[in-house]
């Protein structure tokens, strides 16, 4: 059902693309131009890439990934936005160039250019989503939602949901924090304890997760969020009366009950996609560019010490899939020949050349084709071997949370901290690292690179 959404409205909007531009060229013929309409080589060129244009637009704003999301006036600000976009880029790309007789035909060209597009999108997509947003209010097509909590006060959440009007949530069962929590029992099905919410979740498929414990209880709703490892779960939490009197709270839910829907992908789509873009292009520059520095550590490595030039490592990326990150290598073969080991500033397996490449840096250049492999980004949490994360976890559980995020060739943490030689150090690191994907930018990205740079070129690594 939810691709079903997003294919219709992803039709709708290439055929309201392609009537709006054709409507757009016929009225500039006939109206501005006074000759008949007879389709160019523009005409073409727009109907062709004109849609697709539109189409990339739409994406970036992140209209089609959970269309089931979408709401009347956010359908309008996205067009909108887009619609003003697309017209001045289409205006300046295939039209500033036409003879016309007054620069007035030019305001005429756009405004009409803009308008039939704006209300030919417009329209259809708000009948889609009016008729989706009713489909979701129907008994049992709403997001399927879990309730932690099973006190008193969260059957009064769920009777204050159940009873709206409005209400898109199917709730398929509710999920005890204290074993004697059962006062929802006779609302809805009893999952489980939230020792178990990572595989109820999984199971049951769920949309939204709803936790009804008070947000003041911050240890425990702290353990809870940690749980929830996936990105496109929503979880709402109740607001505690400090953060309603401070006026920290920003709301626009007028319908709904009193919950903080938790934003926990601060980074915009157009912002991951131009990340994504950074990250290929300059890899790719980086290694054509740095192409006999590569040769020179090849030659460098090989005659080191006997053993491979590269050395293959599994560790575990974002969403916790396992991929071989590439280094040169900078330590004897068979280091770790009795199981793994952190490496230390004074360790004895480290080769000569290898401790020089280790403080500039240069034993992880070969990390760009992993960037290009979509294993790693430019800057992210650095990635670790699973023997470790099951450690760290044991120490602090949000330490999964830095694989919701590509792993990357620099970090927040590396910056400040270098190779880590315990757990402890990784620990200290992490914080560094849950600060970066809490506050990811592009421009905390370049900053982070900048600083990198700095590392390398001074040789001052750790």
């Amino acid at each position: 059902m939810k691709r079903y959404w997003a294919l219709s409205l992803l039709v709708l909007d290439v055929l309201a693309a392609m009537i709006a531009w054709f409507i757009f060229y016929v009225t500039r013929a006939t109206w501005l131009e006074h000759k008949m309409f007879i389709p160019n080589s523009t005409f073409y060129l727009g109907i062709s890439l004109v849609p697709i244009a539109y189409i990339l637009f739409y994406y970036l704003q992140g209209t089609y990934l959970n269309v089931r999301r979408l709401y009347r006036l956010k359908i309008i600000q996205h067009t909108l936005f887009a619609s003003i976009i697309g017209s001045v880029l289409i205006f300046f790309v295939l039209l500033l160039d036409d003879d016309v007789l007054s620069y007035r035909d030019y305001y005429y060209s756009f405004s009409v250019l803009f308008l039939s597009h704006f209300f030919i999108t417009l329209i259809p997509r708000l009948s889609l989503v009016t008729l989706m947003i009713h489909r979701l209010r129907q008994a049992g097509n709403g997001f399927s939602t879990v309730i932690i909590g099973g006190s008193e006060r969260a059957l009064h959440v769920f009777k204050e949901l159940d009873m709206q009007q409005y209400n898109v949530n199917a709730f398929i069962g509710y999920v005890n924090v204290n074993g004697s929590d059962h006062a929802l029992q006779p609302e809805m099905p009893y999952l489980g304890h939230v020792t178990s919410l990572e595989e109820i979740l999984a199971e049951h498929h769920v949309d939204e997760v709803i936790v009804a414990i008070e947000s003041s209880d911050h240890d425990r709703l702290h353990k809870i969020l940690v749980k929830i490892n996936d990105l496109r779960i929503i979880v709402k939490v109740l607001p505690d009366m400090y953060e309603l009197l401070s006026g920290s709270l920003k709301m626009t839910n007028i319908y709904g009950a009193l919950f903080v829907e938790l934003n926990r992908d601060v980074m915009p789509l157009w912002q991951q996609a131009i990340k994504r873009f950074m990250d290929i292009s300059l890899s790719i520059i980086a290694i054509l560019v740095l192409l006999p520095l590569y040769l020179i550590a090849a030659v460098l490595v090989k005659f080191s010490s006997p053993g491979p030039i590269f050395f293959l490592q599994e560790r575990i990326g974002l969403n916790n899939k396992p991929f071989q990150i590439i280094k040169f290598r900078t330590m004897y073969v068979n280091s770790e020949a009795n199981g793994p080991q952190l490496s230390s500033s004074n360790d004895a397996r480290i080769t000569p050349i290898g401790r020089f490449m280790r403080k500039t840096r240069l034993d992880e250049f070969p990390q760009f084709v992993n960037v290009i492999l979509g294993h790693m980004s430019l800057v992210g949490p650095r990635p670790e071997r699973q023997f470790y994360i099951d450690q760290i976890v044991q120490h602090e559980p949000q330490y999964v949370l830095l694989n919701r995020v590509r792993p990357g060739i620099t970090s927040w943490g590396q910056v400040k901290y270098g190779y880590a030689e315990n757990v402890e150090q990784m620990l200290d690191r992490m914080k560094y690292d849950l600060l970066y994907i809490n506050n990811r930018s592009i421009a905390l990205d370049l900053k982070i690179l900048f600083y990198t740079v700095a590392i390398v070129v001074k040789a001052k690594g750790k």
